[in-house]
């Protein structure tokens, strides 16, 4: 079982370049970033923490931007978006944008998606909160086509486009390893994208369940990995180990660069007790 974190790297943070050679030097292997385009001024969505909406909700950067920044940084680091929210983005676009990811890191690129839980950060993208789920598996599909087939189209609802030459071609092969993010709602799209899941849990007790009803419909293999929104300490993740969890993502608060690297020294020798 290996040990990432998942942030959001902002304007006030420590900048994404450094934080990744900090976390390859403390032997963590993953950073996985999260993202909002925007946050609307007027929005009836409830913040799933329960509250205010964070104030690093609104400020971060673009995670493709700040993944390749902390690419050439790195040798080892693995490198994910947690989530890429599909709706929100053009599926031509966001294909040569995972692709050209995958090559400068040599195949370090994890791609997490979700289709997102703020509705008007939706609707403003020009999609109906309503379908976002349909238009999410259409988007996936259709950038799927296009990292494999040299001439891509597809027609679907959401998304058409005739036959298209698009390079560069993802380094990982088919593409790279894809997780979703979400509850039991989600099951049913890992299994048809034979993708991961990236599960938010707060105690490793909590997920035996869920797992349970994964595996029966995505197979036993499908891999996983835990997002931990409770205690942030080795002992309180120990458990995932058994539940067969590839990865543990440490929730890093977003700060700057100093409180950062003194959070990351004292995670790394708390995690050193798990060998």
């Amino acid at each position: 079982m290996d040990f990432g974190v998942l942030t959001f790297v902002t304007d006030e943070s420590i900048g994404p370049a450094e934080l990744g050679a900090a976390l390859e030097e403390r032997g963590f292997e993953s950073v996985f970033l999260a993202e909002h385009t925007h946050i609307p001024v007027n929005h009836s969505s409830q913040y799933p923490g329960g509250g205010d909406i964070p104030r690093k909700y609104y400020r971060p950067l673009d995670p493709f931007v700040a993944l390749t920044a902390a690419a050439v940084t790195t040798q080892r680091l693995v490198l994910g978006t947690g989530i890429a929210l599909i709706p929100e983005r053009d599926p031509i676009m966001m294909a040569k944008e995972v692709a050209s990811l995958d090559v400068v890191s040599q195949g370090r690129f994890r791609l997490g998606v979700g289709v997102g839980w703020l509705r008007e950060e939706v609707a403003n993208h020009g999609v109906d909160p309503a379908v976002r789920g349909r238009v999410t598996d259409e988007r996936l599909r259709a950038m799927i086509e296009i990292w494999t087939q040299e001439k891509a189209e597809f027609h679907g609802k959401y998304v058409d486009f005739d036959p298209i030459y698009l390079w560069p071609k993802p380094v990982s092969k088919p593409y790279p390893p894809l997780y979703v993010g979400g509850g039991p709602s989600s099951f049913k799209r890992i299994a048809a994208l034979n993708a991961g899941w990236i599960a938010i849990c707060p105690a490793p007790e909590l997920l035996s369940g869920p797992l349970e009803e994964l595996r029966a419909v995505a197979g036993s293999d499908v891999a996983v990995t835990v997002c931990q929104w409770g205690e942030q300490t080795a002992k309180a993740v120990a458990g995932y180990a058994d539940l067969g969890v590839e990865r543990v993502l440490f929730e890093l608060p977003t700060e700057p660069r100093d409180e950062t690297l003194r959070y990351l020294d004292a995670l790394a020798a708390d995690l050193a007790q798990l060998g």
